[in-house]
């Protein structure tokens, strides 16, 4: 199909006491998970992407080369003013051009969804979210929770790590 990766990751790049634990979410327990025990292949912001890179055209090529788009829902992306370049893209491409299908991952309870964007809104009405419930930090890399099940239902099929 012409994709490099299985997978975009979107998530809140500014530096707050909970983007830290996001950050290791992002850098270390999804590929951990995903990457290295499920054989998927993820394209991270700030790991994929290089400096000196432009990275308005690098982040469209590198979610054009995506099977799916996973974009953590944070406090601080829904309270965000700015909207993030890739999430706006991303929101475009999976509503706009119907290529891209988005996955929803709930870090933390963000309770009503009054103050997200209204496409965002309109994904979640559609297919709800996977939520990241505390009890999955005691075992976060068993591939087997029902978490990363979840999240591996929503993924294309993946190629075994060999």
């Amino acid at each position: 199909d012409g994709k490099i990766y299985d997978a975009y990751v979107i998530y809140p790049k500014n530096h707050t006491s909970e983007a830290n634990f996001v950050e290791y979410f992002v850098y270390q327990i999804m590929p951990d998970i995903l990457e290295n025990k499920c054989g998927y292949t993820l394209c991270i912001y700030g790991r994929d992407i290089y400096p000196g890179e432009d990275a308005a055209s690098a982040i469209e090529t590198r979610m054009q080369k995506s099977r799916r788009l996973i974009m953590l829902l944070t406090h601080q992306l829904v309270n965000s003013k700015e909207d993030a370049y890739d999430q706006h893209i991303a929101l475009y491409n999976a509503l706009i051009q119907n290529d891209t299908k988005v996955i929803l991952l709930e870090m933390e309870t963000i309770g009503t969804y009054g103050k997200l964007q209204e496409s965002l809104r309109f994904i979640i009405k559609q297919q709800g979210t996977i939520k990241w419930k505390e009890e999955h930090t005691v075992h976060p890399q068993s591939p087997d929770s029902k978490f990363w099940k979840q999240v591996r239902y929503h993924m294309p099929l993946a190629r075994r790590p060999s």
